[in-house]
């Protein structure tokens, strides 16, 4: 059983328990670490039997896939780690370049509607690398703003390097009201169902051992990115692991706007 994880700190609380040996895994199981796009592709490739995966990319490969219950990142309003920063405000980049995260899909899916629906600019995008040891790289190529992910973007605010910063998880729930799902957890439907549900359960075992011990991993975390041990409480504590029915209907939503089909079956 090959389980992905994502190697940024939003997964710390789920994995938290996991990692210092108080949840174990199922016999033979190992994490494998990725970005959120290597994790997406090695699941739909079956490379992997369970993984987090962005929830676009989900939908995107349903009959492959199925959802494991009440598991999920999500915000209910700010995520602080997907932002578009910006040169210049938001209404002026119409035109502009906008560099992509290569790491997000559904982040890059949601600034598309934002970009479309409510801001109503017409910019040009371009991928790029954009995780923590590309960001000096990053600052070098032609651009009016891009869209960083994880890490990478808790270190680009705490920088101040942009003159504007919009939070994706706080633009949707203005616009919609909302919850957003950045991601779910799913697996292969030709896994070991009996493999798959003892993965879940411990998943959901080592989750509940780490939100009720977040200041312990906001310190762990904040040795790992540098970044004041408040700031990473703050955002730890910003994020939701579940998926209740508030999230499913709020999923539902943005894969109706961004035109994908919506098949959301849980295991």
């Amino acid at each position: 059983m090959r389980i992905g994880r994502i190697g940024y700190i939003n997964c710390a609380p789920v994995y938290g328990a996991i990692d210092r040996g108080i949840v174990a895994l199922p016999a033979g199981a190992e994490l494998i670490t990725g970005t959120p796009a290597e994790l997406n592709d090695l699941l739909v490739a079956g490379e992997l039997d369970v993984s987090v995966i962005s929830a676009i990319e989900y939908a995107r490969h349903a009959k492959e896939l199925v959802l494991l219950p009440d598991l999920a990142i999500s915000c209910d309003g700010p995520v602080r780690s997907v932002a578009l920063f910006a040169k210049q405000a938001v209404g002026r980049l119409g035109g502009s370049t906008i560099l992509l995260s290569a790491s997000s899909r559904t982040s890059v899916a949601l600034l598309e509607l934002l970009c479309r629906d409510v801001w109503k600019i017409k910019p040009k995008f371009a991928e790029a690398r954009a995780e923590a040891q590309d960001l000096e790289a990053l600052a070098a190529l032609p651009h009016e703003a891009v869209l960083v992910i994880g890490d990478p973007a808790l270190k680009l605010a705490a920088a101040g390097t942009y003159a504007h910063r919009y939070d994706l998880g706080e633009e949707w729930k203005r616009w919609t009201a909302q919850p957003f799902v950045f991601a779910v957890w799913a697996a292969r439907r030709a896994a070991d169902p009996i493999a798959i549900h003892q993965s879940h359960k411990r998943l959901l075992a080592s989750r509940a051992w780490g939100l009720a011990h977040l200041d312990e991993i906001a310190r762990e975390t904040a040795r790992v990115t540098q970044l004041p041990v408040a700031t990473c409480r703050e955002y730890l504590s910003g994020l939701d692991y579940a998926f209740t029915d508030t999230h499913r209907t709020a999923l539902t939503d943005f894969l109706r706007r961004a035109g994908v089909p919506q098949f959301l079956q849980v295991a």
